[in-house]
C-alpha cells in the first residue's frame, strides 16, 4: 500500500474537495509535508482525515474530533480516548433523541393543522354549493 498521497489522491479516495482538505490543514488537523508547492500526505494524515470525516458523520464538531484524535496513545490501549469517545457518543444520542421528540411533536402539530385547514376548506366548499 502506498504511504504517500497527494491532495488529489485523498480528495478522490474520500469523495471530498481539495478545498476541504486544505481547510483541515489550515485548522491544524492535517500536517502534510511540502515538496515545492505540492502537499505530500502520509499514512497518519490519511488516517486522521478518515477519522475527521467519520466524526463529521457522527455529528462531532471539528474541535471534538481534534480532541479525540489528539488523545491517541497506543501505549495506554487508548483507554482515555475511548472513554471520551463514548461520552461524546452518549451526548449525541441524547441530543438526537430530544430532537426526534421535538420533530415528532412538530409533525403531529402540522398534521393537526393540515386537517383543520382541509376541514375548513371542505366546509366552505359545501357552504358555497348550498349557499
Amino acid at each position: 500500500m502506498n504511504d504517500q498521497f497527494s491532495i488529489s489522491d485523498l480528495a478522490r479516495e474520500f469523495s471530498i474537495t481539495t478545498r476541504t482538505i486544505r481547510f483541515y490543514e489550515e485548522k491544524g488537523l492535517l500536517t502534510p509535508q511540502r515538496q515545492g508547492s505540492s502537499r505530500i500526505f502520509n499514512m497518519t494524515d490519511r488516517i486522521r482525515l478518515k477519522l475527521i470525516l467519520r466524526g463529521k458523520c457522527l455529528g462531532f464538531s471539528l474541535e471534538e474530533s481534534r480532541d479525540i484524535i489528539g488523545m491517541y496513545e497506543p501505549e495506554t490501549a487508548n483507554t482515555r480516548q475511548l472513554e471520551v469517545l463514548l461520552d461524546k457518543i452518549y451526548e449525541k444520542q441524547q441530543l438526537l433523541e430530544q430532537q426526534k421528540k421535538e420533530i415528532n411533536k412538530m409533525l403531529k402539530d402540522l398534521k393537526n393543522t393540515e386537517q383543520i385547514c382541509m376541514d375548513t376548506l371542505s366546509l366552505q366548499s359545501d357552504e358555497a354549493k348550498t349557499g
